[in-house]
């Protein structure tokens, strides 16, 4: 991560925006020639550094409740505990971290699905997993894509694409628009040419299904990058205590900051969770002392730095993958 130059950099924030950018488009963003962008982006993703994946929407095939796990460990399993949760297939985040807990993950489990079974009696089951902590996500305010651009001197242009809010049903997706998604989740840039070979159709069945389900919301591209690929010194999770009166509030405020990637409210002790991504731990230090200080409503918060993200999106991300594999000494998940 540390070889990387600026011009990686602004690859990758690019990247970040929107997958599926040309590299023509990226290169005028940034500055650069076409040839220039397609040679240090195709590296970067064989190297593992990014990962560009169709995400559907989490409802697309049912109702769900999602549920933010906090999970403490016995002494040295955090990584083993860690590669096993990534394996689940209902969990989309799972991050090693400091605090009172040794990982965080996010459960999405359908409605259908017995909750005691996921939390009692198979993630306890694990060899290491200890106590765990469970808070409902009541509500997503904000899932940010721009954070990348933070001291980053391009501006985005005009092929940084808006995520829509939507509320996807199962009846919005069918067999064909799932096959689509599935090929996309292994490769987000893939051309609609291969795809519709691979599965038999025609290109245009797949570019106009594809348009479909990304401008209604029933999909998005996402770009998976580590922080420190940007140079980023701080990856922390934020679990804030608020007055109930002053939820919306705080949380319009928190929306409007660049650095901030996410915010849920939960039913929990805690009445918000927002992660946030700074360039440097002096800025991090300046958004607790100044921005959290002197938001009207936010009585207390806890904090816990995110060491190493196993999983995100769904996808256990390879920059992780590679070192549990040694730790472990098992196939990386997928």
């Amino acid at each position: 991560m540390n070889e990387l130059d600026t011009l990686d950099r602004k690859i990758l924030a690019a990247l970040h925006l929107n997958g599926r950018a040309s590299w023509t488009d990226i290169a005028q963003a940034i500055g650069t020639s076409t040839t220039t962008v397609a040679r240090r982006a195709q590296q970067l993703i064989q190297d593992g550094v990014v990962v560009v994946a169709a995400v559907p929407h989490v409802e697309h095939r049912g109702p769900v409740d999602v549920f933010l796990v906090r999970l403490a460990c016995s002494p040295g399993t955090q990584l083993r505990v860690a590669d096993r949760l990534a394996r689940f297939p209902e969990i989309r985040f799972v991050a090693v971290v400091t605090g009172s807990h040794d990982i965080v993950f996010e459960l999405v489990a359908p409605k259908s699905r017995d909750l005691f079974s996921i939390l009692v009696d198979e993630v306890q089951r694990i060899p290491g997993a200890m106590r765990s902590q469970a808070d409902l996500v009541l509500h997503t305010y904000k899932i940010s894509y721009d954070w990348s651009l933070q001291g980053l001197d391009f501006a985005p242009g005009a092929f940084a694409a808006e995520p829509i809010p939507h509320s996807c049903g199962p009846h919005h997706l069918d067999d064909v628009d799932r096959d689509i998604l599935d090929v996309m989740r292994d490769d987000g840039r893939a051309s609609f040419q291969s795809i519709a070979k691979h599965l038999g159709v025609s290109e245009s069945t797949v570019r106009r299904r594809f348009e479909v389900m990304t401008e209604r919301g029933c999909a998005t591209i996402s770009t998976f990058i580590p922080a420190s690929a940007l140079g980023y010194e701080a990856e922390v999770l934020f679990w804030l205590s608020v007055e109930p009166a002053r939820l919306d509030a705080v949380a319009g405020v928190l929306t409007g900051h660049r650095g901030v990637r996410h915010i849920s409210a939960t039913l929990g002790q805690s009445s918000l969770l927002i992660e946030v991504i700074m360039p440097t731990t002096a800025e991090l230090h300046e958004f607790t002392s100044r921005t959290l200080a002197g938001i009207p409503g936010i009585q207390s918060w806890t904090a816990s730095v995110q060491l190493l993200t196993v999983k995100r999106g769904f996808l256990p991300v390879p920059w992780a993958q590679a070192h549990l594999a040694t730790v472990t000494g098992q196939k990386p998940a997928g």
